[in-house]
């Protein structure tokens, strides 16, 4: 790109990173002076300049580069890290996340450490570079989360002191100790994650292709037994990305696959489409070559399309009734880098959402609107300039309608915005269309509060309008607005009594939202009220034993209360009920969306989040009945409704109780 004369360099935040190296330099200077019984007085200073130093880019390359010298000067000298034989990979991640800040900087000086042990670069006569390297491979095992940029409720709670340098430092480590130790727990939370069919698989793709490295490199030295049991997987999350069918098995290139399409005859691209659907359903991933593809067949071979997205007699008469909208979409949407909207168009046409009379045109007109200059340049900043904005928009309405269940709210404290979205995604399509229309176009979304319109570009007395990180492009643009109407409709209701969500909710996601609201706790003191009645309640509207068997016509939302692996109160959370039925073992389960971008979460107490395996939908999450309202603190219903709470078995409420009074509500 040419500079023009008047282009200025920033280099403040290089000149800031300079100045703190030079603080570290001379804080490690006053540490290697001081005498034993004073290095205390000195440690904390020099930590406080490493914290501040590891959130600058490029400050973990730099505090490694001077690890050996804060080593040797005693940055360790009188704690738990003197002695690093007797330290346990399994606490490492949560000193890093909930460690005071001397603690935490001292775990993350810790672990590069053991890197420099590992890779040589610093002789330890109580560490072996084997036992270093051990450590570390144990430490990314144990919280690949970290690496995969899957945030628990609990971790966005607690959010480290350190910020987003924990995830830089895990990320540098992996770069640098190879995941030749880590590779089957890597390969198998991979799978797990695709089980869930997120939208956002950016990072499943990077891990994938450092798994690929790691395999095909002469220097990987990978042998059968390194890679375990997961070498079958690996090869088939390989094959999906990098050759999913035998015209590009060798991972030719984009140019050269397109060149190799021209010369096919019609059997071998029949195979090709075939090949290119197998791989995008078995993993949830769609391959760089596969647009290409469809790009290719579009032109001029629209009887392959159904071959190649995979659709079953469903989606082949939306496709036939709407062929040349699709056309126009993998035209307008599906290049290499919006690889995955092929995934979102594919299960898009198998719901038959081009059937509801709004929708065909609703694509049409999104198509050509024109975009806000300030929407233009959001997108630009976050996916590139590759392509144009609308492109990247295009492509995420796509997957956002394609895959209601895959929205995910990114590394973000806000939940209700991203369950709004997958709500709509499933219920009302044409409303969400309208919503990015108007957050593409006015850059501007206005909604109704009992009758009071709300801009969002309007509210006052909120916080900044920030755009949310990590998430979809639909996401990008509409959370924010979405984020400051929640606020202001929380405003409006804050004098009445009670949890505001009983009126936020049902204006806030659609009509289709209960009236009634039921609540296990009182707001002002925190203290549980009426819990009997409000699990009585509950079990009596939505369990199909005691609600004469009327199944959940809308996704309801409903509140609960997080807790961690110890079964503590993390604090509380907005998703989505789907459904409540029997599992294949008949066991009643609740089966719910969760918009945090990880649903397979351990609760405590034996209460683990199943995604897979229990009669899930690809994106649901699901627990036994008992433990799911155990978690429960509100939830929504039609009051018009008659049910029996007295029918209720007293076994299953007393078990509910227990299970609640031992977890999150043992204080209230």
């Amino acid at each position: 790109m040419a500079l023009n004369s008047d282009y200025t360099p920033d280099t403040s935040g290089l000149e800031h990173r300079h100045k703190l190296e030079g603080l570290l330099d001379a804080a490690i200077e006053r540490l290697e002076r001081a005498r034993h019984f004073a290095k205390a007085s000195h440690q904390t200073a020099a930590l406080d300049i490493t914290r501040r130093l590891g959130a600058q880019p490029g400050g973990v390359e730099a505090i490694y580069a001077r690890i050996g010298r804060l080593d040797t000067a005693g940055i360790f000298h009188g704690g738990d890290w003197e002695h690093p034989k007797s330290l346990q990979p399994g606490l490492a991640a949560n000193t890093l996340w909930q460690g005071d800040k001397i603690t935490a900087t001292l775990e993350y000086l810790n672990e590069l450490r053991f890197l420099a042990v590992a890779n040589g670069d610093l002789i330890r006569d109580d560490l072996t570079d084997e036992q270093a390297r051990h450590f570390l491979s144990q430490v990314l095992a144990l919280n690949l989360n970290i690496l995969f940029e899957g945030s628990s409720e609990a971790e966005r709670a607690q959010e480290s002191v350190l910020g987003t340098s924990v995830r830089t430092l895990y990320e540098f480590l992996a770069e640098r100790i190879g995941l030749e130790g880590i590779l089957d727990e890597l390969i198998a939370e991979i799978w797990r994650i695709l089980a869930q069919r997120p939208i956002q698989v950016d990072s499943v793709k990077a891990m994938i292709s450092q798994i690929a490295a790691c395999i095909y490199s002469e220097t990987a030295e990978l042998s059968g037994k390194s890679i375990g049991n997961a070498g079958m997987g690996a090869d088939r999350l390989i094959s999906a990305l990098f050759g999913p069918t035998q015209g590009c098995r060798e991972d030719p290139g984009l140019d050269a696959y397109y060149e190799r399409l021209s010369t096919m005859d019609a059997n071998a691209l029949a195979q090709e489409a075939s090949g290119f659907a197998r791989a995008m359903h078995d993993t949830g991933l769609v391959s760089p070559y596969h647009p290409v593809f469809l790009r290719f067949i579009a032109q001029d071979n629209m009887d392959l399309m159904p071959h190649a997205l995979g659709l079953s007699s469903t989606g082949q008469d939306a496709l036939n009734c709407y062929r040349d909208l699709v056309k126009n979409l993998v035209l307008e949407a599906i290049y290499p880098e919006t690889s995955q909207a092929a995934y979102g168009l594919a299960l898009l046409l198998e719901r038959g959402i081009l059937f509801m009379p709004p929708i065909a045109p609703g694509f049409w007109h999104f198509i050509s609107i024109p975009l806000a200059p300030s929407v233009e340049e959001l997108v630009s900043s976050v996916y590139g300039t590759t392509r144009p904005a609308q492109v990247f928009l295009l492509a995420g309405l796509l997957n956002v309608i394609g895959q209601p269940f895959g929205v995910g709210q990114g590394n973000n404290p806000t939940c209700q915005a991203a369950r709004a979205l997958s709500m709509w995604a499933q219920d009302e399509p044409a409303y969400l269309m309208q919503t990015v229309v108007w957050a593409a176009r006015d850059d501007e979304v206005v909604v109704h509060f009992e009758g009071q319109a709300i801009s969002s570009q309007n509210v006052q007395a909120l916080p900044p309008h920030l755009p949310p990180r990590d998430v979809d492009p639909v996401s990008l643009i509409v959370v924010p607005h979405l984020d400051r109407i929640y606020c202001e409709m929380g405003r409006l209701c804050a004098d009445r009594p009670g949890d505001p969500h009983q009126w936020i909710n049902r204006e806030f996601h659609g009509w289709w939202v209960g009236r009634g609201c039921r609540l296990a706790v009182d707001v002002p003191t925190g203290k549980l009220f009426d819990y009997e009645g409000f699990v009585r309640d509950f079990v009596a509207i939505y369990h199909p034993t005691y609600n004469r068997n009327r199944p959940l016509i809308h996704p309801q939302p409903a509140g609960i209360a997080v807790t961690d692996v110890r079964g503590r109160f993390v604090g509380w959370h907005a998703i989505t009920i789907t459904r409540v039925t029997l599992d294949l073992e008949h066991v009643m389960r609740v089966y719910f969306f969760n918009p945090n971008n990880d649903s397979g979460q351990n609760w405590g107490h034996d209460t683990v989040v199943s995604t897979q395996g229990n009669g899930e939908q690809y994106g649901e999450a699901s627990l036994p009945l008992e433990q799911f309202a155990s978690r429960l603190y509100l939830f929504h219903f039609d009051p018009q409704d008659q049910w029996t709470p007295q029918a209720v078995s007293s076994e299953l409420v007393d078990e509910i109780t227990r299970r609640a009074r031992e977890s999150w509500a043992e204080h209230r």
